[in-house]
């Protein structure tokens, strides 16, 4: 019987990169240069044993368990986490309509080479991480890929944005921090929505994806020098988050997100819809109000906010979903910020998304209505994905 206990689309699942993962994909000239995949960022030591959880996936005595297990083993331990022919069967387990499917490894490392000197390599790295995480969900077409879209270079983006949609990805993955040298709602990025709207595609952010201090952290390192001994990150090491940083991972996307609807990009892209991905929603309703507050106060003087046709807070509701954490109030947030924006993930199969997300998600939306739970569980989704659900 399967896990999900009702229809359900997944806004949130993974591959688990090997150190290889790229190789095959990358153009030459690209290839040399592309960095070994930085697998440490989760239980320490794990990512030594990938040929050991090769092994026991050619196991039947493992695989008899992989129903009983299919969310208590986790990462490359996960069936279907890594080896394209075992996911469709991840699925039929899980009971998911579909999974909207993300890397694990790799966006901190494509904003570096997208914010570093070399534009052409960046749009190369991309291109090899695009056409991996096509060919992994080429598996079953329940599985949709996203597609990396470098907006650092305008013509260079608009051919990014083409090559991903003809490639079969089903939502276009930009970064969530402000690109290089332009905002992110400059007109010159106007052909990538453009493109997307027209596709009927999202466009999402992921958490990693946003702008990081020289240290890689998502805050100045000195937050962490409090005088006592490292603080261990979730999963035991000292590579991914705590709870300090944890606090800045939506700064990103509020600060683009609120920059792309004052300066009209919503306005001038009004079927584009944007996803906000492993990136909590707790936010939301508090940023909402906020924008609106700056809408109040400020378009006076300001030209590009008397454009608008809607206050911020509409714009967000007609046009951007978020995923919640399992440990978020999905009550709360949708009876303040409405019940068009959250969104249902698994983070399967990452420990984060925990041991039985359906369970905890249900606990915090008791006050919520069968309405305003389908559409978390199932009819924001659609909304957010448009044409992508339809192969």
């Amino acid at each position: 019987m399967p896990y999900a206990h009702r229809p359900i689309h997944d806004a949130d699942a993974h591959v688990m990169e090997t150190p290889e993962w790229l190789d095959p994909w990358a153009d030459p000239g690209i290839r040399e240069r592309l960095p070994a995949l930085f697998l440490a960022s989760v239980k320490p030591g794990e990512e030594r044993l990938i040929d050991t959880f090769r092994r026991r996936h050619a196991d039947p005595a493992y695989r008899a368990e992989d129903e009983e297990k299919i969310l208590l083993r986790k990462n490359w331990a996960a069936t279907g986490s890594f080896l394209a022919e075992d996911r469709p069967l991840a699925l039929d387990l899980l009971g998911f309509e579909s999974q909207l499917v993300f890397n694990t490894f790799q966006n901190g490392k494509l904003l570096e080479a997208e914010r570093g000197d070399d534009v052409e390599y960046a749009y190369g790295f991309a291109r090899a991480h695009n056409r991996s995480m096509a060919a992994f969900c080429e598996a079953d077409p329940r599985l949709l890929a996203t597609g990396y879209v470098p907006l650092r270079d305008f013509e260079r983006s608009q051919k990014m944005a083409a090559e991903v949609i003809e490639m079969g990805c089903k939502a276009l993955l930009v970064p969530s921090g402000c690109p290089r040298g332009h905002a992110p709602s400059h007109p010159g990025l106007d052909p990538v929505w453009a493109q997307a709207q027209e596709a009927g595609l999202p466009i999402v952010f992921h958490v990693g994806g946003g702008l990081r201090q020289p240290d890689h952290h998502l805050l100045d390192g000195d937050y962490f020098k409090n005088g006592g001994p490292p603080i261990p990150d979730f999963h035991g090491g000292d590579e991914n988050f705590r709870s300090v940083d944890y606090m800045a991972i939506p700064t990103a996307p509020m600060q683009t997100l609120a920059t792309m609807i004052f300066d009209g990009v919503l306005e001038r892209f009004p079927e584009l819809r944007f996803g906000v991905i492993e990136q909590g929603a707790s936010w939301v309703p508090s940023w909402m109000r906020f924008m609106d507050s700056a809408f109040e106060a400020f378009r006076r003087n300001e030209e590009r906010l008397q454009k608008l046709s809607l206050k911020p807070s509409e714009y967000a509701r007609r046009q951007v979903r978020a995923t919640p954490y399992p440990a978020e109030d999905v009550g709360w947030i949708v009876e303040n910020a409405g019940e068009e924006m959250c969104l249902f993930s698994s983070d399967f199969p990452h420990v984060e998304g925990g041991r039985n997300p359906i369970k905890r998600f249900e606990g915090s939306m008791q006050q919520l209505s069968e309405p305003q739970k389908q559409r978390f569980y199932y009819d924001n989704f659609v909304d957010l994905m448009g044409s992508g659900l339809d192969s």
